[in-house]
């Protein structure tokens, strides 16, 4: 059967956000065409809004994961949401609070616009929680369209602690 390297990045700011995103690598570890090759520090931030940063909400608990899968794109976006709602996840409001979200950023080199998915995910050149982890558990990273996760990683303005 062939395989994909994708790269996951999971977070969350309600609940116990540690304990989530275990859990929730815990499911894909468990999940049936999935391999988890790799796994970052997990990273600290403020929350991020469609009007920019909020730091009157519960700050993010994020990391990213690196697998090896033999899902189709679709069917790994379908698995990462049905793990979302088994830890509360629920989406009632478009950049609001949660106890879990998994993006997929890429699935291997594939460059896909579509209606469910976006590959490589839009955003992530922009968004340190996802860049800094990324880079620190893969320094050779590369984000299809965009170049070294590293380098990108030292151009964005948000700020993120690294907590474990």
């Amino acid at each position: 059967m062939t395989t994909v390297r994708a790269v996951l990045a999971l977070g969350g700011n309600l609940g116990d956000r540690k304990q989530i995103i275990k859990s929730a690598i815990r499911a894909l570890k468990n999940t049936e065409g999935i391999e988890v090759v790799a796994k970052s520090p997990l990273v600290e931030s403020h929350a991020l809004t469609e009007a920019g940063v909020d730091e009157s909400r519960p700050n993010y608990l994020n990391g990213v994961v690196e697998v090896e899968t033999s899902l189709k794109p679709g069917d790994l976006l379908d698995r990462v949401r049905e793990i979302e709602q088994e830890h509360g996840r629920v989406r009632l409001e478009r950049w609001g609070s949660r106890t879990l979200d998994i993006d997929i950023i890429t699935y291997g080199t594939l460059i896909k616009a579509g209606k469910r998915l976006e590959l490589p995910h839009p955003r992530a050149y922009q968004r340190a929680f996802v860049l800094v982890p990324w880079a620190l558990m893969n320094p050779a990273a590369v984000l299809p369209g965009h170049g070294s996760v590293a380098a990108l990683a030292k151009t964005v303005e948000s700020e993120v602690w690294v907590v474990a």
